[in-house]
């Protein structure tokens, strides 16, 4: 009895020596690699050249699907072993609300396994088991969700399949790279939301990554994209894919389809959105960089006798221009300070960027012009003039808590009714003086005809206080 339990535990072991054996010709012999197809990297794939994307040595053809006739024992025999493949997996962030947060978030989904991205069939396929399937899910990858978007954002399907050998042929393969797609439409142009919608999200999404992770854009605008390229090439390191005209099937192991996004300019610690704990202290560090921004801290008064802190006042075309700028860029300059006024936006964002960083205090009616506080030293200080027309909310949670997120100290300014123009165009028992929220109420194309379209012209007695209390800060 026990010469047979004997023989049998050596039988065994023979026969892991041979599945062993087998594993190891599979592994050391480099003509008897797993994959069944040739695979090019994406930069072979484009420029028809090495060396221009880190993506894993292309795949050598296995012996059997070259049309090779020879065929040595120990190929035949490693033929028949199939390695596992990574099973497929896909978690999607489904449209929800914060507390006191207005807008529904986006659809975000992360996929892994065998996942193949086809912007030629505007999808992403993704091998799974059928019950697990997420067909028909479609997915605008654009952080931003109102009912405004469907037509500036193009669909992407998510598309499952049993296993791989159902799914598009791979002609590009990235190795163990992962890839964000997503979308620079929806209301890009704008600052406030190419960095809101766009480029916060998109740090948040794959700053993880430092570099290594291919981006797919839809919607592509190579205007937009060469206006931040040194914010986008700080990502990633590869060329970024256009989603609208490439054919190429592009083989990955995990896929991000969508960006992931706190609120307008604001980064929070949560368990799932933002696990490492990615703050705007760290994304405005990271422009500072980007940009080659010299300042890291603002002027102290007193450190420097003789020098004074300057001041940049964003003017504004259009509406909510300030009418008296001269008069209050006068009293500014009594005051002590050394004073700059200009106009944000321009195609170069550095050259406008450097301005600011180059300043200890920002002053400006509130619009996206004050997006630009980000490129402001930490410590500096930011006065918001918040117009008339219950703009508090607005003007808190778009940019004053996102200064204050931002290491910067941050003042209001509230306009008077009698500093707005609306004061010459609606007599004062209208609503937007006897109830301006009654205008809110009406929804965002009431408020954009009537509060959004005001100008002011500051009462300088009641706004030399506001000023001083800026330099008072400056003394920290």
């Amino acid at each position: 009895m026990k010469i047979n339990k004997l023989l049998m535990i050596m039988i065994s072991l023979k026969d892991m020596l041979i599945l062993a054996t087998q594993y190891l010709f599979l592994f050391a012999d480099p003509e008897l690699k797993s994959d069944t197809f040739k695979i090019k990297t994406y930069s072979e794939s484009k420029l028809g050249k090495e060396g221009q994307h880190a993506s894993t040595p292309e795949s050598i053809p296995h012996p059997e699907m070259d049309g090779s006739s020879s065929k040595s024992p120990q190929s035949a025999t490693v033929a028949e072993i199939e390695v596992p493949k990574p099973k497929g997996s896909i978690t999607c962030d489904d449209k929800s609300k914060d507390n006191d947060f207005p807008y529904a978030r986006p659809v975000v989904c992360k996929m892994s396994g065998d996942v193949r991205i086809a912007p030629g069939s505007s999808s992403v396929i993704l091998s799974m088991p059928l019950y697990q399937s997420a067909e028909g899910r479609r997915v605008r990858p654009y952080a931003r969700h109102d009912d405004s978007l469907p037509p500036l954002v193009r669909e992407v399907a998510i598309k499952t399949v049993a296993n791989g050998s159902d799914a598009p042929e791979c002609s590009v393969g990235h190795g163990d790279i992962p890839a964000v797609v997503f979308s620079v439409g929806g209301y890009t142009r704008n600052f406030f939301h190419d960095m809101s919608d766009v480029l916060i999200p998109l740090y948040l999404t794959a700053f993880q990554f430092k570099g290594r992770v291919q981006f797919f854009v839809t919607d592509y605008k190579q205007w937009w994209l060469k206006k931040y390229k040194p914010i986008l090439r700080r990502l990633s390191r590869y060329d970024i894919v256009d989603f609208d005209s490439n054919n190429d099937v592009h083989c990955f192991h995990h896929v991000i389809l969508g960006l992931v996004r706190d609120r307008d300019l604001i980064l929070r610690r949560h368990p799932t959105r933002n696990p490492k704990g990615y703050s705007m202290v760290g994304f405005t560090r990271f422009l500072r960089h980007a940009y080659g921004l010299r300042r890291n801290r603002p002027f102290v008064l007193g450190e420097n006798p003789g020098k004074k802190p300057r001041m940049l006042i964003i003017s504004r075309r259009g509406t909510r221009r300030l009418l008296n700028l001269h008069r209050v860029e006068a009293m500014a300059t009594a005051l002590g300070f050394d004073v700059t006024v200009s106009e944000a936006g321009g195609n170069s964002v550095k050259r406008f960027a450097e301005t600011v960083n180059s300043c200890d205090v920002l002053v400006a009616v509130h619009g996206g012009g004050l997006t630009n506080q980000m490129f402001l030293p930490a410590k500096a200080v930011v006065v918001q003039i918040v117009p008339w027309g219950g703009m508090e909310w607005m003007a808190t949670n778009f940019y004053g808590e996102p200064a204050r997120g931002m290491g910067l100290r941050y003042l209001e300014y509230h306009v008077a009714g009698e500093e707005s123009s609306l004061a010459r165009r609606y007599p004062r028992d209208h609503a937007v003086f006897r109830d301006p929220m009654a205008i809110h109420a009406q929804g965002w194309k009431a408020l954009a005809e009537v509060v959004m379209t005001q100008d002011v012209r500051l009462d300088l007695d009641r706004f030399t206080p506001t000023l001083l209390r800026a330099l008072d800060l400056l003394q920290d």
